[in-house]
């Protein structure tokens, strides 16, 4: 037995246990305008929890989409912010999260994948595999999650499924198992075989009810019944295609999967809802469910084990502005939650009560009485709570750090009020607890002109108009010539305040020193000055 809290004497009563074991939780990540978001709404219509989807777009006169609540999203037709959904399917509660594709919001996304046990990632069936994509399926590699693989807008020109099956496993350095095959593309789609069940399933674009779809046993490649769906040419493709997978493939490697080293490819179209419940269903069968948790301590903590632990990875300010509500967005690790019970806060080392608790489909939330290792909780906070900070009803857990990038944009902002400075102060730093922005400080000057650092350009764009959105105050943004970000340690990582050479020091909102530099050139004379120092690129949140 390991370090980990597995005594059956302190495992969960039976009836929490099957709870547990019935939660799956998982994050849709890829390339912006993969249909992410479309499928979605897509999900959330076959969990049963709305009964119409919006467009994407969002532009005057159509709805905006379900899962994407700011106001900016439904301008600009993109997801800025994950978000957090929960729905029922074939017995089981899935926690589904949509994150943003746009590579200026990655520190997001990574905070969301140490929140999820699988992913799935989405790709254009025209695009193939992205530079976002690639990056996104890297942090996946180094946390060993599982990835689901859904290809979409197949009703679209694109390229043939084993030339993009070929380029995923060249790209990303990954074995793809096709679960299912498509029956032709673009205007010649009709439908989807699933390799796993032996059946085709052929689609009407042209209906929306349920005789769109008819489902058939199919015995091979030269089954007759392709002869009656598809033209010449696309019979002759797909016959020659699914000939040569049906021999050179091996059976599907449940364990290869869950380690990592497979993914299960499906195909579809998330906009014309082609195959999105043939994924689904493979989906439930295969994702894993709640796993153990890694401490500071080199301990595990079991999911089934009978107390509540969990940790924040996602704050998120002024989703009802008409009541400035903020939410800390918990990751429960370990047993049960009960709204009302107090909690161990290790950071503060203080009891707190988590009295108000509510669970999400997008902005709308509904009060949750109890949820289960797994499961996403929002819960209100007036200022308590910070990403990565940990909470538990038996002493103080620590689970492993969520860390915060080196930022690489840099700017100041002006308020024509000067009395509105206290409340522009007040805002950034809201915004900056939710992990939208960086704030970093000359120790000397204080907050009287704060250096807001981004990783990326539209981070300034969100952040101005949400400062007007949200909080009335127009703003002035003034770039300014930083281009990199360090924080300066020891070997055995303590902060150092100060440096050998002509090096202005900062601090960033947790008082810890930072260096702010122009350019690459600066960091490499900083540590030629300065040998035994690390510059580290990254720090926990924890403070």
């Amino acid at each position: 037995m390991s370090n980990s809290t597995n005594a059956t004497a302190n495992l969960a009563v039976p009836a929490v246990q099957k709870e547990i074991e019935r939660r799956r939780t998982f994050a849709i990540i890829s390339h912006p305008d993969a249909g992410k978001t479309t499928l979605t709404e897509k999900l959330l219509f076959h969990g049963g929890v709305i009964h119409e989807t919006g467009e994407v777009k969002g532009k005057s006169g159509t709805k905006a989409v379900t899962s994407d609540w700011m106001e900016l999203e439904r301008q600009k037709g993109i997801s800025i912010t994950s978000s957090v959904m929960t729905f029922d399917y074939n017995d089981l509660r899935i926690n589904l999260l949509d994150t943003p594709g746009h590579k200026d919001f990655s520190e997001d996304t990574y905070r969301v994948l140490m929140a999820v046990e699988s992913a799935c990632m989405l790709i254009d069936v025209a695009k193939g595999v992205e530079d976002r994509t690639k990056k996104l399926y890297d942090v996946c590699r180094y946390r060993n999650i599982p990835i689901f693989t859904f290809v979409n807008k197949l009703d679209r020109e694109g390229k043939d499924p084993l030339t993009l099956i070929d380029e995923i496993e060249k790209t990303l350095n990954m074995q793809c198992y096709p679960v299912t095959w498509p029956l032709g593309i673009g205007q010649r789609f009709k439908g989807i075989y699933n390799r796993l069940n032996k059946k085709v399933y052929f689609y009407d674009q042209r209906r929306e009810d349920d005789l769109a779809v008819e489902v058939y046993d199919f015995s091979g490649p030269q089954d007759p019944i392709l002869e009656k769906y598809l033209d010449h040419e696309s019979l002759q493709q797909v016959r020659d295609e699914l000939e040569l997978i049906e021999s050179a493939l091996p059976p599907f490697d449940v364990n290869d999967f869950l380690t990592g080293k497979l993914s299960p490819v499906t195909f579809g179209s998330a906009k014309q809802n082609f195959g999105v419940d043939t994924f689904l269903q493979f989906f439930t069968q295969f994702a894993p469910g709640p796993k153990a948790r890694p401490t500071k301590k080199g301990t595990e903590v079991n999911p089934l084990s009978a107390f509540f632990s969990g940790f924040v990875f996602k704050i998120q300010a002024n989703m009802d502005k008409r009541h400035r509500d903020r939410i800390a967005f918990v990751r429960i690790c370990s047993g049960k939650f009960e709204r009302g019970m107090k909690v161990n806060h290790a950071r503060l080392e203080r009891e707190f009560r988590l009295s108000y608790s509510s669970q999400f489909v997008a902005a709308d939330k509904e009060t949750v009485d109890e949820a289960y290792a797994g499961d996403i909780v929002g819960v209100a906070d007036t200022g308590n709570f910070a990403i990565g900070d940990c909470l538990s009803t038996q002493g103080y857990v620590t689970f492993e750090d969520i860390p915060k990038f080196a930022p690489e944009l840099f700017a100041k902002l002006s308020v024509r009020d000067a009395l509105k400075r206290t409340k522009l102060n007040e805002a950034l730093m809201h915004l900056s607890e939710e992990g939208a922005i960086q704030l970093f400080f000359d120790p000397i000057i204080g907050n009287q002109e704060t250096i807001i650092g981004a990783v990326g350009e539209l981070q300034f764009e969100v952040l101005v108009h949400r400062l007007q959105d949200e909080y009335n105050l127009e703003v002035k943004l003034t770039r300014l010539p930083f281009s990199v970000a360090r924080w300066p340690r020891t070997e055995d990582g303590k902060p150092l305040s100060q440096l050998k050479g002509n090096f202005q020091m900062f601090r960033d909102v947790i008082d810890q020193p930072v260096l702010l530099l122009n350019q690459e050139w600066d960091l490499n004379w900083a540590q030629k000055e300065n040998p035994d120092v690390v510059f580290a690129s990254s720090i926990s949140r924890a403070r």
